[in-house]
């Protein structure tokens, strides 16, 4: 069955993220295409992983995976695809087949094959991937054995190494500053700017306990949508300079040319306060005017402090993929065996009803008129022996079986 198993995986290293973005399934339609595509190119068991950066198609086939499989198969799942993009796609998937495949999905949930090294998300993701696989009825024993042994690989990695200890995101960075200089839970954030960033930010606040929110965005409706996700409060950017409900958080990331926040509109969001502020401005340019810093009592988290952080923090990361890597080679050999001994369960499974079989027919046929010469007490004996002899029998071609493979 290893020798089976292939991905035909695509990440930043070999396409753009639009074009990955093109080979997302909406989930209402993933079951449906998903099965049809089993069906139609002869798989055995499919897994089917998508996330922001990363499309992967797990699966376990008799059929030669060569270019013409590969043009079948994206034929098949994306129908409304041309020719062109067609070969497209098959030309720039990474193929990877049996103990390589096996060695790929153990470094993507490790983490050290993301665009971000040490990412813990990804490792949800997997197991997401798998759960939806399973329940759509697209996998079956040798994914299953495959990821329970690559979540628990992914798990040692994360417990017995650093390697996503010091986080590597602007957004996280900036959430562990909030964190140290002790913001209250109950604190007035003043959101400007409705883009990925700020709502990546936002929600990432609102996950961790933050609930006071109000957003400003040029855009009405974008800051309404981001609003309602926070169960806050959206106003146009142009009432900032009016906003009279005072705050204790600003996290603003606009892309704006002019500094958005003067002297004159913080001065006016201030409402008269005077205890210390934060300003996390996730901006390039930077959306807070340089000279508030100096004049008032704020304490000003840029986005080229953070990236700083971020870059050393990597670094860090990076010298742990080796530890990593080798509890991935462990994994490997580990599995190996696992795969093997599995193999060896599956081909025994006729053993117990093989012994039974010889069982009732010596009783019942072959030794039936002795037995019936027998007293209670004699039969009940024998019944006992025969029992006993039965089950080791059952168990030791199975114990003998794997002891000599484990030799070898």
């Amino acid at each position: 069955m290893l020798d089976h198993f292939h991905i035909i995986a695509f990440t930043h290293r070999n396409l753009d993220l639009s074009d990955i973005g093109r080979l997302h399934i909406e989930e209402s339609k993933q079951e449906e295409r998903l099965q049809q595509l089993k069906a139609a190119v002869g798989l055995e068991e499919l897994l089917f992983l998508s996330t922001c950066n990363r499309v992967e198609f797990h699966y376990v086939t008799k059929r030669e995976s060569d270019f013409h499989f590969v043009m079948d198969f994206f034929r098949t799942l994306y129908p409304e695809f041309t020719t062109e993009d067609i070969g497209h796609f098959a030309h720039h998937g990474d193929q990877f087949k049996g103990i390589s495949a096996v060695e790929h999905i153990l470094s993507v949930a490790s983490s050290i094959d993301s665009m971000v090294v040490g990412e813990r998300e990804i490792i949800t993701q997997v197991r997401n991937s798998f759960e939806a696989s399973k329940k759509m009825n697209l996998t079956g024993d040798f994914i299953r054995l495959l990821m329970r042994h690559t979540i628990e690989t992914a798990k040692k990695v994360y417990t017995d190494t650093s390697i996503a200890t010091k986080p590597v995101s602007v957004v996280s960075l900036a959430y562990h500053r909030l964190r140290d200089i002790n913001i209250p839970l109950n604190a007035r954030v003043i959101i400007i700017g409705a883009g990925v960033t700020n709502t990546n930010m936002s929600k990432f606040l609102k996950k961790h306990g933050f609930k006071n929110f109000t957003v400003f965005n040029r855009t009405l409706s974008k800051a309404e949508n981001l609003a309602s996700d926070l169960n806050g409060k959206a106003l146009p950017l142009s009432d900032l300079s009016t906003f009279k409900d005072g705050f204790d958080v600003i996290i603003t990331c606009t892309g704006a040319e002019e500094h958005i926040i003067t002297p004159e509109i913080y001065t006016q969001l201030l409402i008269g306060e005077t205890d210390r502020k934060v300003v996390i401005d996730l901006s390039l340019p930077q959306d807070l005017h340089p000279t508030i810093e100096k004049e008032h009592n704020v304490t000003h988290i840029s986005v080229e402090v953070l990236q700083k952080i971020s870059n050393e923090n990597l670094k860090e990361r990076s010298k742990e993929i080796q530890h990593v890597e080798e509890i991935i080679s462990e994994a490997l050999f580990n599995f190996k065996n696992i795969h093997k001994l599995r193999e060896v369960e599956i081909a025994m499974r006729v053993v117990p009803q093989k012994v039974k079989e010889i069982k009732s027919t010596a009783i019942n046929e072959v030794f039936k008129n002795d037995l019936d010469e027998l007293d209670d007490h004699s039969r009940e004996v024998l019944e006992k022996i025969i029992g006993y002899m039965e089950k080791k029998y059952i168990s030791m071609p199975m114990i003998m079986a794997k002891e000599i493979l484990l030799k070898h």
